[in-house]
């Protein structure tokens, strides 16, 4: 088993023993089993997801970092919610809302980075709550 701590800002997420967790890091997805190579990575917007006992859990974040000590997995991330906890129409709202700020601005602009940010999180966020259905 794994020891999983999901730390936010704001308060730990989970604090448990999980036997898989995936993450999208800046490499590409990857996954993590007991007995894992220490390592230290940084998280991208996206989702992460961490089996225990059959049952998967979906978290979306807003990207942060991951440390792999012995079988012990600290994520520490800069905002996260579980699947049955977003709000899907107010991410399509700002997702529409972030497509139509990009539509006015080029990639030199100075905010394009900025709502280009806010689209892949409302992305995430949608792509993460449908795994809650059903």
């Amino acid at each position: 088993m794994l020891s999983l701590e999901v730390i936010t800002p704001e308060k730990t997420l989970v604090k448990e023993e999980v036997d898989i967790v995936e993450a999208k890091g800046a490499y590409g997805e990857f996954g993590i089993l007991p007995g894992h190579t220490q390592f230290l990575t940084t998280l991208e917007i996206g989702e992460i997801r961490y089996t225990k006992e059959g049952v998967t859990s979906h978290l979306s974040v807003g990207g942060g970092f991951a440390e792999v000590v012995e079988d012990k997995v600290v994520l520490l991330l800069d905002v996260a919610e579980f699947a049955v906890d977003i709000d899907v129409e107010r991410a399509r709202k700002a997702m529409e809302r972030a497509e139509s700020v990009l539509k006015t601005l080029s990639a030199e602009d100075n905010e394009y980075r900025i709502h280009e940010m806010a689209l892949l999180r409302a992305i995430a966020r949608i792509s993460v709550a449908s795994k809650n259905l059903g």
